[in-house]
């Protein structure tokens, strides 16, 4: 992978350090981080892969802004549903979780596939 992009709910810092380790990141806090740690970490984030705009947010319920013709792409996790829903000319994605299983839920994470100012997504759910 080129970049990670972690749409909250991190746990603890050294996930952060170790997504690092893998590839250059962009993180948002979830309503899960709460320590103090985690204030360092933005509530939001803006990202622009190749010519695809990415904006990033925990819960999808606060996005408070119009996307369409700003941004391709929204991630957003606190459900931890993996979602994939075109609305608008924007992508939004909810990659789901990678971590503990939560509730009844797949483990997964989500891929952004871009080129240039063309983005495909997909959910890939881990063993």
């Amino acid at each position: 992978m080129d970049h990670i992009i972690h749409a909250g709910d991190i746990g603890k810092p050294e996930i952060l350090d170790a997504l690092r380790a893998l590839a250059p990141l962009t993180a948002v806090r979830g309503n899960n981080d709460r320590a103090r740690w985690a204030r360092a970490v933005p509530e939001r984030a803006e990202l622009t892969i190749a010519r695809v705009a990415i904006h990033v947010l925990h819960n999808l319920a606060e996005l408070d802004i119009d996307p369409a013709g700003r941004y391709n792409v929204v991630i957003a996790g606190h459900s931890h549903k993996p979602l994939i829903k075109e609305r608008d000319g924007v992508l939004y994605v909810n990659p789901g979780s990678a971590g503990p299983r939560r509730f009844t839920l797949p483990i997964a994470v989500g891929e952004l596939k871009i080129s240039g100012a063309k983005v495909r997504a997909r959910i890939k759910e881990l063993a």
